[in-house]
């Protein structure tokens, strides 16, 4: 619609903007696919279920102009009890990802090309909203409500209401300062929409944001965590549950055949359960026992089963470099697996002696990553071998994804095969020529850059310099080094053995 003015239009570049978040920054203004996350992530399948089950009444409260109480009721079931480390957990590794999908171009461009301060108004709690408003909108302040935490440390579910929207607003610019734009059209936003020089109303067209100052490249979101593949609205969230019982039964079938049957039959039966193992290029034949050593693949990592899949395609043993993976994953591997122990040279002693043994499969970004891009590669492996056959490995899923930072890793190959068809794309890209690598005098970080330069390539990726360190200190908040946890609290002796040895084993 078009731009609502109560004052001549500044001939400089906007100096501030307020903005709702939900229906006007975000396109859909439902919370409640948001409050389901958390119930997901924080708290686990029951409480998934029974917010579910609570949403046709939270729908007629809506349809009877009681959507505070909606949200209130919403809030409580999600997060009553929930510890607030996990409640904070889930809204810096998981909600950003969902809201970022859903952010309207048009309102962005508007928002984003304020370069002063920067408002943005929501009706769900805080600390649900505003890691994402910060880090991705560049919001300078969030006004929304609070939940309340006991003296224990967890949520109350009771939902804080820290007074009037516009009074909140007004008293963010002093001197009568007003924003220069205000963008929204709720009850909510109406509030505040009056103290705005101009006002933008959802739905935009593309002569709202005409002759205003261009905003810079929305922040995408690289790294997210959680196992929700699909926003879960009140229909997905229903498919989800219907499909969990079978989704178990169907994973821990495909896991059983894929054990018992030769490695290379794999790709051949997989589309009979339902998957699918697709391969590009040519794979290169097995390295002659007097030959030296075998050959080093280069992978990129985007799940725990890359080496595994690269094993099955090959048709032949194929061992595993690995760092963080649970002890019962290894125990279950199909192909042997070489454990690192982030020392540089005793690391390299080791993964020499495997290539003297036969084929090895190491993912040089040191952890997986979801989205199209790709993590600084470590250049141990230019070191090892001349040898060097990157491959690049991608995979689909539909409702869970198979990987996870906070998670129990042991979990992740049983969520990728719950998928109804889970789909894995393998592709081989010719041997580094000679020159390509440390042999002709190349430097192993040369080698290392022009590896992942290739592979960004084959899969439409994108480089970065980001690093396991990055990805950790986002989603988990530590650095992602193995036995390096914070002090836990005092717990009984038998809680603490328990938790022991899950830890040892899922971890």
């Amino acid at each position: 619609m078009a731009m609502m003015s109560s004052a001549p239009p500044p001939a400089a570049r906007r100096r501030s903007v307020v903005a709702e978040l939900e229906g006007a920054l975000l396109r859909g203004a439902d919370t409640f696919p948001y409050f389901m996350l958390v119930a997901f992530e924080a708290s686990g399948l029951p409480r998934f279920a029974a917010l579910l089950a609570l949403w046709p009444l939270l729908r007629l409260l809506e349809l009877l102009g009681r959507a505070d109480m909606a949200l209130r009721a919403a809030a409580l079931v999600a997060t009553a009890g929930v510890p607030r480390a996990e409640v904070e957990a889930v809204a810096r590794a998981v909600l950003p990802k969902f809201m970022a999908d859903d952010v309207d171009p048009a309102a962005w461009a508007a928002f984003g090309g304020c370069d002063g301060r920067r408002v943005v108004v929501t009706r769900m709690p805080r600390v649900m909203v505003e890691r994402f408003a910060r880090e991705h909108l560049g919001a300078h302040d969030v006004v929304g409500c609070d939940l309340e935490y006991s003296r224990l440390r967890r949520s109350t579910g009771i939902v804080r209401d820290a007074g009037d929207v516009a009074a909140r607003v007004r008293a963010l610019f002093a001197d009568g300062d007003r924003p220069d734009l205000g963008i929204g059209r709720s009850e909510t936003a109406r509030a505040f929409l009056p103290f705005c020089k101009e006002q933008l109303q959802p739905p935009f067209t593309a002569g709202d944001v005409t002759g205003q100052p261009s905003a810079p490249p929305f922040r995408p979101v690289i790294f997210h965590d959680g196992r929700l593949v699909c926003r879960p609205t009140p229909f997905m969230s229903l498919v989800i549950l219907l499909w969990l019982p079978l989704g178990v039964l169907v994973a821990f079938v495909r896991i059983a055949v894929g054990l018992m049957v030769p490695i290379w039959t794999v790709p051949h039966i997989a589309p009979i359960f339902g998957g699918a193992v697709i391969m590009h290029g040519r794979a290169p034949p097995p390295v002659g026992s007097g030959n030296g050593s075998g050959v080093l693949f280069v992978c990129t990592h985007r799940t725990l089963m890359d080496p595994v899949v690269l094993a099955t395609v090959l048709g032949r043993r194929v061992a595993a470099v690995t760092y963080s993976i649970s002890r019962l994953s290894e125990i279950l591997s199909p192909i042997p697996t070489v454990r690192l122990t982030r020392d540089r040279d005793v690391d390299a002693a080791r993964m020499r002696a495997e290539l003297a043994r036969g084929d090895v499969a190491v993912c040089p970004e040191g952890t997986t990553c979801r989205e199209p891009f790709l993590l600084r590669f470590s250049a141990l492996f230019a070191e090892l071998s001349d040898r060097i056959v990157p491959v690049a490995m991608n995979y689909r899923v539909g409702l869970f994804h198979p990987t996870t930072a906070r998670g129990w890793k042991a979990m992740d190959p049983i969520f990728f095969f719950m998928n109804p068809r889970p789909v894995y794309e393998v592709t081989f890209l010719n041997q580094l020529p000679a020159e390509a690598t440390c042999a002709a005098g190349k430097s192993p970080v040369d080698v290392a850059n022009y590896v992942q330069r290739i592979l960004a390539a084959t899969l439409g990726f994108e480089c970065t310099s980001l690093t396991r360190k990055d990805k950790y200190r986002v989603l988990a908040g530590n650095d992602g080094i193995v036995g390096a946890k914070p002090p836990a609290a005092a717990k009984p002796a038998w809680q603490q053995r328990v938790k022991e040895v899950l830890g040892f084993l899922l971890h």
